[in-house]
């Protein structure tokens, strides 16, 4: 179980994407950018079929759940599966950074696929050390999800996120 450290991080990501993440993949996704431009709350991440995962994110919000910390409403999806809703009744922390907030409002708005595809695309140039075309490999990767110009929009969104000042600048992914 994670600690109470790790849960209140949790939360505080879902606190400063506005109090309500809808999806467990546009959670991870969020918190994997947020970590990438230095504005993250320490989770690992390691690549998994939905792109960039982190175990200790998963652990850290179900220990959330427990605390009362934030909480998580199973709904059925479309396709047979369940998805999270993630609220978080705090008010705003006025001392987090606001570049911190921005980026979390932008992907929990954000259509979950292209922010998978950008999530991924950054995972990989970053695991890569920005020897591949992130692009072309996340396309090949998820050929599906990748359709009917969902990778130009994923671009796109990549793109508006990087624009964002952080401490640690998103590179540039081509």
């Amino acid at each position: 179980m994670a600690t109470v450290e790790e849960a209140r991080r949790a939360a505080a990501i879902i606190r400063d994407a506005g109090g309500r993440v809808v999806g467990r993949t546009r959670f991870q996704k969020m918190a994997f950018i947020l970590e990438a431009g230095g504005l993250g709350s320490g989770f690992p991440f390691i690549y998994k079929h939905y792109g960039p995962y982190s175990e200790e994110l998963s652990g850290a919000s179900r220990t959330a759940a427990i605390l009362g910390l934030l909480n998580e409403t199973e709904s059925p999806a479309s396709w047979g599966g369940t998805f999270s809703t993630f609220e978080v009744n705090a008010p705003p922390d006025p001392n987090i950074p606001e570049s911190r907030r921005r980026i979390a409002q932008e992907t929990v708005s954000a259509d979950a696929i292209e922010l998978e595809l950008a999530a991924t695309a950054l995972y990989l140039f970053l695991a890569r050390k920005g020897t591949s075309d992130a692009w072309s490999e996340t396309a090949r990767r998820k050929p599906e999800k990748s359709a009917n110009g969902r990778l130009d929009r994923a671009r796109a969104l990549y793109d508006r996120i990087r624009q964002i000042p952080t401490p640690t600048p998103l590179p540039q992914l081509g």
